[in-house]
């Protein structure tokens, strides 16, 4: 058989009707950030054209997503006050609870909201679970993360995301849930979590880095596949109902590892730093930032990723809808 792959590539339309890998903006989810306060819209130095929105704001945030196209969003609470244990990332009137309340109010069922779960935003010491001395203690953190996103979900979220990486979370979380008649809830784990540097800006917009030392401790060594295998896996077997890598575009070969042995919806998270890199090259003139967002973007899709969480969301829907990616 003689194969003539140029006849393809001369015409637009069959170039993409004969693409291979194909997204739509159904698959995108756009990270927010919900600052404790009122009448808040505040630009983030380290995350060009991000936000900070105070809860009674936050559906700005929201109304112009869904104008995109976009109609998921992962929540982050930034409190005024935090102490050894996190309580505010539980606390009835949380900044996140309060932010979820208000979507609800404005948007009803339009927005789909998923919260991250976890404590780094809340403790006193930047860490994401309770603390033994200076390490965090497993066990002990099982509880409340599991408070939290039992919290988040009676606020009225349709899906927690622990984001932790405390071995047994998923477990917990889904027993809590159950027993609490959430059954139905999902749950988007975060499950081969590298300790990663492209977290930079992230942790600089949440307010969560730690006070001291790092967190290698229970994110993943970043030179290690096989064990974002590992991990991916047990959070299938936990009750996992999407896994999830981060970064993104740096671990590719995760993510196409962990999609060669789960047939479980895959997320991928292009996390700040990937973001930053692209926005500060764009305005050097070094690089196309449009073409360079809509190629690392189809890379991460290529890779097996059924859903891409960016901060890029609003315009790759647009780039989707006008048949530049996708």
């Amino acid at each position: 058989m003689i194969i003539r792959p140029r006849r393809l590539r001369s015409s637009p339309t069959l170039r993409k009707m004969v693409r291979e890998t194909r997204m739509d903006p159904s698959s995108l989810v756009l990270p927010v950030f919900i600052k404790e306060g009122s009448n808040l819209r505040e630009p983030i130095p380290s995350l060009e054209g991000c936000f900070h929105y105070s809860p009674d704001r936050v559906a700005e945030a929201a109304e112009d997503a869904l104008a995109h196209g976009v109609d998921k969003l992962l929540l982050f609470g930034l409190p005024d006050r935090k102490d050894e244990r996190g309580s505010g990332a539980d606390a009835d009137n949380g900044v996140v609870q309060q932010g979820i309340r208000a979507l609800r109010q404005r948007l009803g069922s339009q927005i789909y909201l998923i919260t991250d779960v976890c404590m780094c935003e809340y403790t006193s010491h930047g860490h994401c679970g309770i603390l033994c001395g200076q390490a965090v203690d497993n066990d002990r953190t099982l509880p409340r993360i599991a408070d939290i996103a039992l919290s988040h979900v009676q606020a009225g979220a349709d899906m927690v995301a622990p984001s932790d990486m405390m071995d047994g979370r998923v477990g917990a979380i889904r027993a809590r849930l159950d027993e609490n008649g959430f059954a139905d809830t999902p749950i988007m784990a975060y499950s081969a979590k590298y300790a990663s540097s492209f977290y930079g800006p992230f942790r600089d917009a949440a307010g969560s880095a730690p006070g001291f030392g790092d967190r290698k401790g229970y994110q993943m060594d970043y030179h290690n596949q096989r064990e974002g295998l590992k991990e991916a896996l047990l959070d299938a077997r936990e009750g996992a109902d999407i896994l999830m890598v981060k970064p993104a575009l740096a671990y590719l070969d995760v993510v196409k590892t962990v999609r060669e042995h789960t047939d479980l919806p895959l997320a991928a998270y292009s996390v700040s730093g990937e973001y930053a890199m692209i926005k500060a090259a764009a305005a050097r003139g070094l690089i196309n930032e449009y073409g360079v967002m809509c190629e690392s973007a189809a890379c991460i899709y290529r890779a097996g990723a059924d859903i891409l969480i960016t901060y890029y969301a609003c315009e790759l829907a647009d780039a989707m809808r006008k048949g530049d990616i996708g």
